[in-house]
């Protein structure tokens, strides 16, 4: 009987051990995700504030183009405003003298002939670029302080003018002209010829000028 008694409590501590053991399974793996749960959390935040601060940089970066568009335009609109300001000058001014600028004598100060003849020691208006005003550039000179108000575009006649081809001197080829293939090829036979290689014509007897030869 006594041994009876003794196996039911002897069993009941190993119940209850067991029990003590699945409450602790239970409570390590609800802490295990709530700490799983709490890095997703933070990693999602982390995303966020990454894909804000990149939107801030974007948004930086068109302020930055935008702005500098706008400075640009600025500058235009300033040269705009002092060549409208000049022009009103002009039109509210009484008139100017034509000139021609023959000599630099200083920073300041330059001889200028006037069109009608006589030569002035002349100054220069403030706002005008100096290094403009080179021997033979036509200015505008105030009437009264005979001071260089700006420069003029070079004079030249107009029928000789709509006769150029816009090509500047010695800058044409012989390929360039067309129609005239048999006036060239005497052109190069008679003249240019002789002045590349004239030991071609004392070789077959002709005599090449000595002009001719001191142009070798």
């Amino acid at each position: 009987m006594a041994t009876e008694d003794e196996t039911p409590s002897s069993s009941a501590p190993d119940s209850a051990a067991t029990e003590t053991g699945g409450d602790a399974n239970e409570g390590s793996s609800t802490a295990a995700t709530a700490a799983a749960q709490q890095q997703a959390q933070a990693q999602s935040e982390r995303e966020q504030v990454l894909e804000q601060y990149r939107a801030k940089i974007r948004e930086h970066r068109e302020t930055e183009t935008r702005l500098k568009r706008m400075r640009e335009d600025v500058k235009g609109l300033v040269a705009r405003y002092q060549k409208t300001e000049d022009d009103l000058s002009a039109l509210q001014s009484v008139g100017q003298i034509i000139g021609d600028v023959l000599k630099r004598l200083d920073a300041e100060r330059f001889i200028v002939k006037a069109s009608s003849g006589p030569r002035y020691v002349v100054g220069c208006r403030t706002r005008l670029n100096h290094e403009k005003l080179k021997p033979g550039t036509r200015v505008a000179l105030d009437m009264t302080t005979l001071t260089i108000m700006r420069v003029l575009p070079r004079e030249v006649d107009p029928t000789v003018f709509h006769m150029q081809s816009g090509e500047e001197d010695g800058k044409v080829s012989f390929s360039e002209i067309g129609g005239l293939n048999e006036q060239i090829r005497e052109l190069r036979e008679v003249i240019e010829l002789p002045l590349t290689n004239p030991e071609l014509f004392v070789r077959v007897g002709i005599k090449v000028c000595a002009f001719l030869s001191v142009l070798r």
